[in-house]
């Protein structure tokens, strides 16, 4: 289940709306077939493993990071693969929460003899799908929020200067969480003044740049910047009002950029609300949405309890009041009111330090 694991990550930020998926055939202590989801979503991880394993998959055991499905959408149920090719034995790490599936795809093989084992290594597969897990349950992508400071938490000098803080290792893990994140959203401060990409550019892949998306309430995104110029080659959302010049949106439109606005201003409070920009990107099939910032952003998606992960990257500087802090003031008045993140993972990136934070009262 340990090289299921590893398989289904490879999916990672290339396979929505659909979950990442890994599987492995074994028979006789042999792995014989291997496969993960594909970008798109399709072929499934079951599939692929048994076009692997051919005819040798008979009497053999798959293991699968995620119930195998037992519906017919766009192809036939992996459930009903797995029967066909005589696999005598599924080991499942945890049951989809899809109600299309939702225990149907282990009613389907018991039924067909098959011996199942469910929940192994279930907190591992929870981990590696947490946002296909909230989209389904609680209708929101998983939120990741990088951030790449100094000691003191400063994202920059109080002039704007930014570039860099951080050594290009440790910005490398940033292009890494890119690729495998669905999404990258910021706010309309970091794409004015910093006019940035958003794109993956480590080696081998470039391909796996995700959405671009920024919060732009006002239309103030320049026609010139990067997120507008690129919008053709990589694909492009604003979530805006869009009740301000029709001119403008038309121009953005025309460049490639769609804007996503609310259909009832009266249900995002006379404005937008985050919750509900939580909700319309689930909506459209996002389950992992990297938050790049700036601070205003930030401190927006903390005040709704919205950041499920937390990627810190911090330098050995340190600016004190002469930088811009990671996060604006954001509403804490007591101790109780501010969000808890436990501690997943550290590592040293150079002369950086990389700390990996999970919000402590996020319950899937």
């Amino acid at each position: 289940m340990k090289v299921a694991l590893k398989l289904a990550k490879r999916g990672l930020g290339n396979v929505w709306p659909n979950p990442a998926v890994g599987c492995v055939i074994v028979k006789e202590d042999t792995i014989i077939g291997r496969g993960w989801t594909q970008p798109g979503g399709r072929p499934h991880a079951e599939t692929e493993a048994l076009s692997r394993a051919g005819q040798t998959a008979e009497g053999a055991t798959a293991y699968v990071t995620l119930e195998p499905c037992s519906h017919y959408g766009k192809t036939p149920p992996c459930a009903n693969a797995l029967i066909e090719a005589n696999i005598s034995r599924v080991v499942i790490a945890v049951e989809d929460p899809d109600p299309r599936v939702s225990g149907q795809g282990i009613k389907m093989l018991k039924e067909a003899g098959v011996d199942v084992l469910l929940n192994v290594c279930r907190d591992e597969a929870l981990e590696v799908n947490e946002g296909f897990f909230l989209k389904v349950l609680k209708n929101r992508p998983l939120f990741t929020m990088k951030m790449a400071t100094t000691l003191d938490g400063k994202i920059a000098v109080h002039t704007g200067e930014s570039q860099w803080i951080t050594e290009a290792p440790t910005r490398q893990q940033g292009h890494l969480l890119r690729a495998n994140h669905d999404a990258i959203m910021v706010g309309i401060g970091t794409a004015t003044e910093d006019n940035p990409q958003l794109t993956c550019r480590l080696p081998g892949l470039e391909h796996h740049s995700p959405v671009r998306i920024v919060v732009d309430r006002r239309m103030r995104l320049p026609l010139t910047s990067q997120l507008v110029t690129e919008a053709h080659r990589i694909p492009t959302w604003m979530v805006t009002l869009g009740d301000q010049d029709d001119i403008r949106a038309e121009a953005y439109r025309e460049a490639g950029i769609e804007l996503i606005i609310p259909s009832d201003v009266t249900q995002t409070e006379g404005g937008i609300t985050l919750d509900w920009v939580a909700e319309e990107l689930a909506n459209r099939g996002l389950t992992r949405v990297l938050v790049e910032g700036g601070s205003h952003l930030a401190a927006a998606m903390l005040r709704r309890n919205l950041v499920d992960r937390l990627s810190w990257m911090r330098a050995p500087r340190i600016m004190g009041h002469d930088g811009i802090p990671v996060v604006q003031a954001f509403g804490v008045d007591h101790l109780e009111d501010t969000p808890f993140f436990d501690q997943s993972r550290r590592f040293e990136s150079g002369n950086d330090l990389v700390e990996i934070y999970r919000r402590r009262d996020l319950d899937i």
